[in-house]
């Protein structure tokens, strides 16, 4: 078994961020952490793994053994035209090497052939998903904006902000490389939500869809939180175009200031209950405040 397909099956076994599977991968390697895990290796004492924390994870793993079928997902991810990354591969984003929890692999659908640009030529919008037509219209403008100026737009495929979002960018796009990259929560076998699949495959005619998770994978809120870390290490800057106080945005401004990426915000209503998360960054000063794609432009060349 190649590093490859071991791991694909290691997308399937492990969740997102499971710090007991991450640090076998990194003791042992790939094919090593695949054969304990499964239960094909007899487990043994590791350094920054008590005897305790393995016999728990692999309890929580033991579940998912029988449906490990690597090969079966490589083709299947093929079959709907696209394909599984993994590092030193050619279109490997330089940027998710920034992340302490880098995903093992990365699936793909779409037009691999114009890559994924460099953070630097790319930002993250980001919003409420019940967005107002304020936050509508001005991620349309930015986003439109972005995608002339030849700056891929990355999102997460949701309804609101981000799907304005990639609308805009699509609607904008000089044809010059990828316009827009959407990120999931899930299996690419499935687009989430199902209202946004026609969105999808315009976002594949043109660039990827994306998701650390294999196909036939469910979405869940963890996998969403999870998901919001791929989005800002993947742009040189998120900015967050309207927000509530508790905003999976948030999380993905987060995600952006721990690896040293610049996070931004666009000022909204006092009144707007979507506008406090916003609001809340900049005060705070973890957020510059912008107003249009030439400020996050100036952000990105900083």
């Amino acid at each position: 078994m190649n590093d490859r397909i071991a791991r694909a099956a290691l997308t399937r076994l492990f969740e997102p961020n499971d710090s007991i599977g991450r640090t076998l991968v990194g003791r042992l390697g790939t094919y090593a952490a695949l054969r304990l895990a499964t239960g094909a290796q007899p487990a043994h004492t590791l350094q920054d793994v008590t005897a305790e924390e393995l016999a728990a994870a692999l309890k929580r793993w033991t579940p998912r053994v029988p449906d490990l079928a690597p090969e079966k997902d490589l083709a299947t991810i093929e079959r709907l035209g696209g394909g599984f990354l993994i590092p030193g591969d050619e279109h490997w984003p330089a940027g998710l090497d920034d992340l302490p929890d880098a995903p093992l692999g990365l699936w793909y659908r779409g037009n691999i052939g114009n890559g994924i640009p460099d953070p630097s030529r790319c930002a993250a919008l980001t919003g409420s998903r019940d967005c107002t037509s304020y936050g509508a219209a001005v991620t349309g403008d930015i986003a439109y904006s972005l995608a002339q100026r030849g700056i891929c737009v990355i999102a997460g495929l949701a309804y609101g902000i981000d799907a304005h979002a990639h609308r805009a960018a699509l609607a904008g796009s000089t044809g010059d490389g990828p316009a827009t990259v959407a990120v999931l929560a899930g299996g690419l076998d499935r687009d989430y939500p199902s209202g946004n699949a026609d969105l999808a495959a315009a976002v594949r005619a043109n660039g990827l869809t994306l998701s650390e998770l294999p196909p036939g994978s469910a979405p869940t809120r963890y996998r969403f939180l999870q998901r919001n870390r791929i989005i800002a290490a993947l742009a040189g800057v998120t900015c967050v175009i309207e927000a509530r106080w508790r905003s999976g945005a948030l999380n993905t401004a987060h995600h952006a200031e721990t690896i040293a990426r610049h996070v931004a915000a666009v000022p909204g209503s006092v009144h707007s209950a979507n506008s406090a998360g916003c609001h809340r960054l900049l005060k705070d000063g973890a957020a510059a405040l912008v107003t249009d794609a030439a400020e996050l432009t100036d952000l990105l060349a900083s």
